[in-house]
């Protein structure tokens, strides 16, 4: 249950980080107005206590980890907020990302 919970967690970090950048990307470069950046700014404080739940208390291996479910994450919102369509090489990264994510969040420790 722990895994699950993890996982979870990192799942919402992103929908928040990415989300928040996303926002603000919209906010400034697409002209859509302050009310696209003050929502991206509070979904990107969000993101920073989502964090902090993370069943390790490890901070460096849980930022190290999250951010390849970020690098997979944000191939994933350009599929679906902006028609982008990933190349083989941006899905074998992401998947290297992934995998790396494994390792380090999820591989036994003896300790």
């Amino acid at each position: 249950m722990p895994t699950l919970r993890s996982v979870a967690l990192f799942v919402l970090a992103a929908i928040l980080e990415i989300g928040g950048a996303w926002l603000i990307w919209q906010g400034v470069r697409e002209h859509r107005g302050f009310a696209w950046i003050g929502a991206g700014v509070v979904a990107l404080g969000l993101y920073g206590f989502v964090a902090t739940l993370q069943p390790d208390a490890a901070f460096g291996r849980i930022l190290a980890a999250y951010g390849g479910v970020f690098v997979a994450g944000s191939l994933l919102w350009g599929v679906v907020a902006d028609g982008y369509r990933p190349d083989r090489f941006d899905l074998i990264g992401a998947g290297i990302c992934i995998a790396g994510v494994g390792v380090i969040m999820y591989a036994p420790r003896g300790g």
